[in-house]
């Protein structure tokens, strides 16, 4: 049996709230209608036991450390063969099948890194409910004209439609985070593909908040110094305050000049 010793390095609070993870489970709600659902960094199953009892169909969870994946494989027989012992960012998607649902209580110091790969794995990930960092999770669902709004508000919110739930306070874990955490839900949009080549979209959003402070003008010179396509009263803006759609619109107007 696994022992409590934490691994600092993996970023390990153990979510332990049984109320809040009543509340996620309830968020995540019937998984029927999921052909595979991927739980990431289940430690010691607390969330995952919940999950067990709505029988999802595929059900896998993916868990870096070696002590508590041998401690799941004994406390909860139906997860046995679907433990894959190994870091998310590392793990081969190929297994998921559309439409799929990742959740978790996710590692702190990778959270960021995993909705990226979610959203490269966009064509087969219908739907993610997952707890953040507060900073993290409000960043994601932040709104244009919002401090908060950055890279990953836009490129999440190009696929899918991002809601905060509820915050978790430090005192629902063990150990307690110095932070509060969030649970957040995304849904993909109903439409699939960008109205624009997504790659240079990603490339025009990256660059234009790169330089947040400065106007588009300024911050996307290295991706167009057309005087004539400058002239476009969007190139006055600062990149918080352009929507998803501004930004497609964006990449089309560099892109055909």
């Amino acid at each position: 049996m696994a022992d409590n010793h934490l691994k600092k390095s993996l970023g390990q609070h153990f979510l332990k709230d049984e109320d809040v993870l009543m509340k996620i489970a309830a968020a995540i709600g019937d998984m029927s209608p999921f052909k595979t659902v991927v739980e990431i960094g289940p430690g010691k199953g607390a969330l995952s036991k919940y999950l067990l009892k709505a029988k999802p169909g595929n059900f896998y969870v993916v868990e870096l450390d070696d002590r508590w994946a041998e401690f799941l494989k004994q406390a909860y027989p139906l997860l046995r063969g679907k433990i894959i012992n190994e870091d998310f960012l590392q793990t081969d998607l190929s297994f998921m099948q559309y439409p799929s649902h990742l959740v978790g209580n996710f590692p702190y110091n990778i959270s960021s890194q995993i909705v990226f790969k979610m959203i490269d794995h966009k064509d087969v990930v219908e739907q993610m409910t997952g707890m953040f960092q507060k900073e993290v999770a409000v960043r994601i669902a932040a709104k244009p004209g919002s401090k908060d709004y950055g890279v990953m508000s836009v490129l999440a919110q190009a696929y899918y439609d991002c809601q905060y739930l509820f915050d978790v306070p430090p005192e629902s874990f063990d150990p307690p985070p110095k932070v509060m955490s969030g649970v957040i839900q995304l849904k993909r949009r109903a439409t699939k593909t960008l109205n624009c080549d997504e790659d240079f979209f990603k490339r025009v959003v990256k660059t234009a908040f790169n330089q947040r402070r400065k106007t588009m003008r300024n911050s996307l010179k290295e991706v167009t110094n057309k005087k004539e396509v400058l002239t476009n009263e969007v190139f006055n803006l600062r990149p918080e305050q352009l929507s998803v759609q501004q930004f497609e619109d964006l990449t089309n107007l560099i892109q055909k000049s």
